[in-house]
């Protein structure tokens, strides 16, 4: 009895020792793989602190590399801000020269920069966020913000008080189009008789010039503005919170819930938001990347059917919200097609 039980316990702990060496065995393979899967995000001209598109992936890696026990920096992940255009192409060589396995750029200003990089790098992989480049190692993903943005346009349509709204863009081109289009599509399915005022700030970055181009249209009577501006979307709000203190205006944010920006001494003043779901992306196609099953040569399209864009319910009325609603069905149903291009309108 005593040899047997000897016998049964030196077992025991051959065996725990097999499977705590095949613990420690994957781990250690894990550990290596998510090394070799390191992600890094080159900024446009806005921060990881812009309160939109920037921050937005930003978070979306961060909870990426949390996920996997990663740590910022290298071999993990990490990010290279950029000030200026100029800065596009050395963020990413900086980064590709770290060994950072995947590199997302962040919008379609970095295209031209993630087109030429892709092609020197052939080893690595890269992301492009709202825009198109046509490599075997880029994954392109976009989003349906037209849809989100008709929507935006259906609670203007239905809170404005003075049938006069307005729009600020940042820079005109492919992505920003599928907002205005979209947002004046909403407004009209709901009263085609409300004006509609657009500007454009010609950037991503100057918050002064969103401030002095809301506050015109407030003095003007517009009392609900859209804004597709990026950190230029910062002023919009600068400009409500001036106006709100003789009149009730409001302001629809963009790419991330921007509740928190509306706030101010005795309410809130964000009607909604409009939100893509560049994080979730980020998140996606990173994981993907770790899988070993990077879609590259493909482009990925997040929509109001996968949740990929959406409307925050935000201080909008019973009414306007049961309203939005109604016209999602529609959208996911397919029995709207929203326009990409105001020229389509």
């Amino acid at each position: 009895m005593k040899i047997t039980s000897k016998l049964a316990t030196v077992s025991a702990i051959a065996a725990l020792t097999i499977v705590l060496g095949a613990c420690g065995s994957k781990s250690t393979q894990s550990g290596k793989k998510d090394q070799a899967h390191s992600v890094a995000l080159v900024t446009d001209g806005g921060g990881i602190d812009d309160k939109s598109f920037n921050q937005s992936e930003w978070e979306g890696l961060q909870k990426w590399g949390k996920k996997h026990d990663l740590v910022k920096g290298v071999g993990g992940y990490n990010y290279a801000q950029s000030n200026s255009d100029a800065d596009f192409t050395p963020n990413v060589n900086k980064m590709i020269q770290a060994k950072y396995k995947t590199i997302i750029g962040s919008g379609y200003k970095l295209s031209q920069t993630i087109n030429d990089a892709a092609k020197k790098n052939p080893k690595n992989n890269f992301i492009i966020i709202d825009s198109v480049v046509k490599q075997k190692n880029v994954a392109s993903a976009t989003f349906r913000d037209n849809e989100a943005a008709f929507l935006a346009g259906v609670a203007a349509a239905e809170t404005t008080k003075t049938n006069k709204v307005g729009f600020v863009g940042g820079v005109h081109g492919v992505v920003i189009d599928r907002f205005e289009a979209g947002f004046r599509q909403g407004v009209k399915a709901v009263n085609k008789n409300i004006k509609i005022d657009i500007k454009y700030a010609d950037s991503f970055s100057k918050p002064d010039v969103g401030q002095t181009l809301a506050q015109a249209m407030f003095n003007n009577n517009e009392d609900v503005i859209y804004q597709a501006a990026g950190g230029t979307g910062a002023g919009v709000f600068s400009a409500a919170k001036d106006a709100i203190k003789s009149k009730k205006v409001w302001v629809i944010g963009v790419d991330r819930d921007q509740t928190a920006e509306g706030k101010y001494k005795g309410g809130n003043l964000t009607l909604t938001s409009t939100v893509k779901g560049v994080d979730i992306a980020v998140e996606n196609l990173a994981d993907k990347a770790l899988k070993d099953k990077f879609p590259g040569g493909k482009t990925v399209v997040y929509g109001l059917k996968d949740n990929g864009v959406r409307l925050t319910r935000g201080n909008m009325s019973a009414k306007a919200w049961s309203k939005v609603q109604e016209y999602k069905e529609k959208i996911v149903k397919g029995d709207i097609s929203v326009a990409e291009k105001p020229s389509d309108l």
